[in-house]
């Protein structure tokens, strides 16, 4: 029997065993490595949802707050409270407008540009105040 083609298989198989061990060893790592991200992971998305259900909650309790103090009833006891005399609106000096405020404020800025009538001066579109005689 040839002794030194017996201890060149023990040494390939040895170096094989050995190889498998560390690509084993890697690959376990690797798996141990990416449970901790996730972990990791779902901890932070846990303590951001409970900030944000934190914040939603302080929203809400505000907003009932906010919705308490502007009942009428609180509003009519401030006022009395306060004695500043104010008294609710008569329904026919509110005037309700049903068009979009942003459009309307800017052709009220930019009235020569929102303007359809192109030949008519400017001068002659705007609404002057003139103040009258005290005599």
């Amino acid at each position: 029997m040839n002794t030194s083609t017996a201890h060149a298989f023990i040494n390939k198989l040895l170096i094989y065993v050995l190889l498998m061990i560390g690509v084993n060893g890697t690959v376990g790592l690797g798996i141990v490595w990416t449970n901790h991200q996730i972990s990791a992971s779902a901890a932070a998305t846990k303590t951001a949802e409970a900030q944000i259900a934190a914040i939603e909650r302080r929203i809400d309790e505000t907003t009932a707050l906010l919705a308490a103090e502007l009942s009428p009833e609180v509003l009519e006891a401030k006022n009395t409270a306060m004695a500043l005399g104010l008294v609710p609106p008569v329904e026919d000096s509110i005037v309700r407008i049903y068009e979009s405020p942003e459009e309307r404020l800017a052709a009220k800025r930019n009235i020569e540009i929102f303007s359809r009538d192109v030949t008519t001066p400017a001068d002659n579109r705007l609404v002057r105040f003139t103040l009258a005689d005290r005599s």
